[in-house]
């Protein structure tokens, strides 16, 4: 259960700052889905107005990465941090972007292997070799 009102449709409308910003989500992914996690932190317009022009600056329009590997870096992310909504967010938005199942099959398996290297790495203590150290 949520632990924040998820903003219905007439009660964003009622408020212009979420109704820009709801508009602009509708606008930008070209559908009239408006998910939870936006609903949500509808309840702090200038924190939701803050954090969607963050997402669409980094994720939408001109990027470097391709948009599938934004979203699998994404899903790998939000695994390490535990947020299962994110996971399961991102890994729609990815397959919709194009994300294959032999794809999707490999993000796991280096998910899995990031996190198991990562794990005997600290346990170990290892000092970080003079040849990984960024000179300047």
């Amino acid at each position: 259960m949520a632990t924040v009102k998820l903003l219905t449709d007439a009660e964003a409308e009622a408020i212009p700052e979420v109704r820009a910003v709801f508009d602009d989500i509708r606008a930008t992914r070209k559908s009239d889905f408006v998910n939870n996690f936006w609903r949500g932190l509808a309840n702090d317009p200038p924190a939701l107005a803050r954090v969607w022009g963050q997402l669409k600056s980094v994720m939408t329009g001109q990027t470097v990465l391709d948009p599938v590997v934004q979203e699998m870096i994404y899903i790998a992310v939000s695994t390490a941090n535990t947020c299962g909504y994110c996971v399961h967010s991102h890994t729609a938005a990815a397959r919709k972007k194009g994300m294959t199942p032999p794809q999707h099959a490999e993000l796991l398996a280096i998910i899995a292997l990031a996190a198991q290297t990562n794990h005997l790495a600290t346990a170990m203590q290892l000092p970080t070799d003079p040849d990984f150290l960024v000179e300047g």
